[in-house]
Formats: structure tokens, C-alpha cells, sequence
């Protein structure tokens, strides 16, 4: 919006030439994202503490353990919602589609979230929406992307796969590309809703995943760049930066409130939203296999459910002591800021792996 208004005024003034600039733009995004969480937090919270009081914010399963975060009120994802859907549309180019689709799937997955988020709430209990109709609402919204990102693309990428660490390697994978799509993000939205489970353990590798995946939606979107790194160029994905900056400052707002100890949770309206845009992003700019390296932590608290379920489905043992994985190391007596610590230490590194792709070709 801003950015329609101001670029024109290039023209007669200099200084309004700095918003022709991604760089400018994306920090513009992450400290109009920031102030906005800064001025929204104290009212939402009060409204939310209000609003919620008596209801169950805490897993039955965990309310013995995690009795001192019963009453926390949830639903904090608004915040980040509210901030990163506002700094997006004020310093990005609207006329490009790739924002509104990314922009469709994360307040769309928003909406699921509150939703469940919603109903808990209401009904005073940890249940929510159910597992089927979230699906059903991430299929719908994801599918809606999908279609647009694939008529969106470049006709030699639309309906590819790219392989990392291998030179413009694509593998054609047709109308399956829709699907394939909605894979990432609806396994992105539940892996950051598993991770989900202690106060800033999921928020900071959100954060990490987003400034990762700025950077290379910066340079698949630089012609100059692609060529060099022999990554697929894809037309107007740079403006996706101004998007994953608006995420870090939104997940850096919301963090301000939600370090241990917590004053608010972000509930699944953040959740799903924000691993929904991630894998929407990582889509749109054909590193989707990237996002399983840079988003590891996501994967191996995902992974830890399906092997415990899968486990003890065919055995009746358990191989962890309780799923997801942060559980895990809670029961083994870990206190729950040297969790989380440790493990945004391994987000950090996995990152790191994962942009360590882009020149490894």
C-alpha cells in the first residue's frame, strides 16, 4: 500500500527511491511488524485473560506438570497474524500474486487455528476443532494456492520439483504438483504445531526459518543471483522477503511476551498459520526440500509422534517416554529452558545446513 504510494514520488525526490528496494522494504516489514506487536500486546492479553478465564489452556495430560501455565490465556497468535498480514500489505507490491496466495494460506490457516482455538475456549476444554475438519479447511485454503502458484510460475518450473545441491535439477511431477504442494504445507503447518509445546520453543526457529527463507526468496527472485547459484529464477518471488521480514518481526514481538515465563500462548491460530506461510514461501521458490533441512527441528518433533504412535500400534511399547520429542526430555528431567535453548541451537545449525545448499552445487 505504502509502497504504491511512495515509489511514484521517486521521481521528483531522491529519497523516495529507497523504496524501490527490497532490503529497505523487508527492514521496514520487520519493525512495522515489531511496533505493531509492541502496541497490540498488553490490550490483547488482557482481553484474551478475560475472555478465557476458567477455560483449559493446558493439554489434560499436562496439566500436572505444566499446572503453574493453567489460565495462561492462548490465541496469542492474533498478534503475529495482525502484525505480519499489516506490514506485508503496507510495504509490499500487491500487484504481485505470489504475496496474496502466501498471504491467503497463512490468514486462512489462521482462521482454522482460531477457530480451534475458538471452541476450546467456548467449551472450556483442550479438544477443539476436530482432526478432520482442520485437514479439510488446510485442503481448501492450500488448494486455492496451489492452483494459483502453479498458473503463477514460470511455465519450465510450475509443475517441478527442484533437487538441492544439484544444478537446475527438476523433476516433473505434472498436476501431482498440487498435492505435492499441499504436502508441504499442510505437513509444515502441523510440524510447527506439534513443536508448539513450550514457551518461545517454537516462535524462534519460526523466526530463523522466515530469515532463512527471505534470503532465498531475495536470491531466486535476483536474476544475477539465481544465475550465480544455479538456482531457478523465478520472477517477483523477492518480494516474498518483505513477507518473511514482517514474519521475524511478528515472531519477535510475540516472543517479547511469550519468553519463559509465558504471559500468552500462541495457540494454533499462530501455529498453523506460521508453518502454513512457511511452506507456502518455500513452494513458491522451489526449495521445498530445503525447508525439511532448515526446518529440522519441525521434522524431528514430527517424526518422534509417528514412530511413538507407530510403535505402539505394533508392539505396545513406547520408544519415547512421552511425544513430541520436547516431552521427551521434560520426563527425563530436563527443566524446560534448557529444551528450548538447546533446541533453538539446533534450529540455528540446521539452518545454517540447509542455506549451506544454495552454493553446494
Amino acid at each position: 500500500m505504502l509502497y504504491h504510494l511512495l515509489t511514484p514520488l521517486a521521481e521528483t525526490h531522491i529519497f523516495f527511491n529507497l523504496f524501490n528496494y527490497l532490503t529497505f522494504r523487508t527492514g521496514l516489514a520487520v519493525l512495522t511488524a515489531l511496533m505493531i506487536c509492541f502496541l497490540i500486546a498488553k490490550p490483547m492479553i488482557t482481553w484474551l485473560k478475560a475472555k478465557q478465564a476458567g477455560a483449559s489452556n493446558v493439554r489434560e495430560y499436562l496439566e500436572e506438570a505444566h499446572a503453574s501455565k493453567v489460565g495462561t490465556p492462548s490465541m496469542g497468535g492474533l498478534m503475529i497474524l495482525i502484525s505480519v498480514t499489516i506490514s506485508t500489505l503496507l510495504w509490499s507490491d500487491l500487484s504481485n500474486p505470489l504475496i496474496w496466495y502466501a498471504l491467503l494460506v497463512m490468514v486462512g490457516y489462521g482462521l482454522i487455528g482460531f477457530a480451534d482455538d475458538y471452541l476450546k475456549l467456548t467449551k472450556k476444554n483442550s479438544k477443539g476443532l476436530s482432526g478432520k475438519l482442520k485437514i479439510l479447511g488446510q485442503i481448501l485454503f492450500g488448494g486455492i494456492a496451489a492452483f494459483g502458484v502453479m498458473n503463477t510460475l514460470p511455465d519450465h518450473i510450475n509443475q517441478h520439483v527442484a533437487i538441492p545441491m544439484m544444478k537446475e535439477t527438476f523433476i516433473y511431477v505434472g498436476l501431482f504438483f498440487v498435492p505435492w504442494a499441499l504436502f508441504v504445507m499442510i505437513g509444515a503447518s502441523n510440524a510447527v504445531n506439534l513443536t508448539d509445546g513450550l514457551d518461545g520453543l517454537a516462535i524462534v526457529p519460526v523466526a530463523i526459518a522466515a530469515a532463512c527463507f527471505g534470503l532465498i526468496a531475495y536470491l531466486v527472485g535476483n536474476e544475477i543471483f539465481a544465475n550465480y547459484l544455479k538456482v531457478p529464477y523465478v520472477i517477483g518471488s523477492g518480494e516474498l522477503a518483505i513477507l518473511c521480514g514482517a514474519l521475524i518481526g511478528g515472531a519477535m514481538g510475540f516472543l517479547w511476551y511469550n519468553a519463559p515465563p509465558a504471559m500468552i500462548f500462541m495457540g494454533d491460530t499462530g501455529s498453523l498459520a506460521m508453518g502454513g506461510v512457511l511452506g507456502a514461501i518455500a513452494v513458491m521458490v522451489k526449495h521445498e526440500l530445503v525447508l525439511a533441512i532448515i526446518g529440522g527441528l519441525f521434522v524431528l518433533e514430527t517424526v518422534s509422534v509417528i514412530v511413538q504412535v507407530t510403535s505402539f500400534k505394533l508392539t505396545g511399547k513406547r520408544v519415547f517416554a512421552m511425544a513430541p520429542l520436547h516431552h521427551h526430555f521434560e520426563k527425563k528431567g530436563w527443566s524446560e529452558p534448557t529444551i528450548v535453548i538447546r533446541f533453538w541451537i539446533i534450529a540455528v545449525i540446521l539452518a545454517l545446513i540447509g542455506l549451506a545448499t544454495l552454493k553446494l552445487r
